[in-house]
């Protein structure tokens, strides 16, 4: 508690560069990375659901996870395409 106290007192933080609004809280970068985290622990209580609720053994569960990652490629790779997102129409 002291050492935050000087801190403020003698100004230390002036000499402290700002956060970049790249790796500030609310940028964009930030809430994909937020995002991806969130999509991973949703990934993880999938699996346990699967595993542990339903039964399916955990090859099953991994067959799933992989089975909806390539279609949801292939989902995005159709999108891009009808909307010319490669550049290169």
């Amino acid at each position: 508690k002291t050492d935050f106290i000087n801190f403020i007192n003698d100004q230390e933080w002036k000499s402290i560069e700002p956060v970049s609004s790249w790796f500030g809280p609310s940028s964009f970068l930030m809430s994909s990375m937020s995002a991806l985290f969130q999509l991973s622990m949703w990934i993880r209580h999938g699996h346990g659901y699967l595993t542990e609720n339903l039964g399916i053994p955990v090859w099953g569960s991994y067959a799933i996870f992989g089975l909806a990652t390539l279609f949801s490629g292939l989902i995005l790779g159709l999108v891009s395409e009808a909307f010319g997102i490669d550049g290169e129409h």
